[in-house]
């Protein structure tokens, strides 16, 4: 059997990205500290110290591991990459209400990385830069 379980998301500040999440709609289902030896042989790092929160969306078909390593510390901090960097590049929330879900992003200080486009007749579309350089895609279905 496969079946996804969740992605995890590296940030510097951990209070914040949970804010972050949890206004576009997740639930936070639970958080702790790790540390000790198999945490450090898991991530092959030594003496990881790291702070977690789950976050679902409401239907519980998707969930965020939301991650801040207090140790070992990264050197070169948080890079607000393009759109088109080799590697995991955004995610993609279906939502309802599109224009005021961004609406109400951009008052709280974060905006769209390009413009806000209808797909055909299928979604409605954008990407929306958050915290730390993340692209969180945001898809509202088009109803005919």
């Amino acid at each position: 059997m496969l079946r996804f379980d969740h992605v995890g998301v590296v940030v510097d500040d951990l209070d914040a990205a949970t804010a972050f999440f949890l206004a576009l709609g997740f639930e936070r289902e639970g958080g702790a500290m790790v540390e000790g030896e198999i945490v450090d042989r898991i991530n092959g790092l030594d003496g990881v110290r790291a702070d977690f929160v789950m976050v679902r969306t409401p239907d519980r078909t998707g969930k965020l591991e939301l991650v801040k390593y207090h140790a070992p510390a990264d050197p070169d901090g948080p890079h607000p990459w393009p759109a088109n960097r080799f590697g995991f590049r955004h995610i993609c929330i279906e939502v309802e209400g599109l224009d005021a879900i961004v609406d109400g992003l951009r008052e709280s200080g974060f905006d769209t990385v390009g413009e806000v486009c209808d797909y055909g007749n299928v979604y409605r579309l954008c990407y929306v830069r958050g915290l730390e350089g993340l692209i969180v895609e945001l898809a509202e279905r088009i109803t005919a």
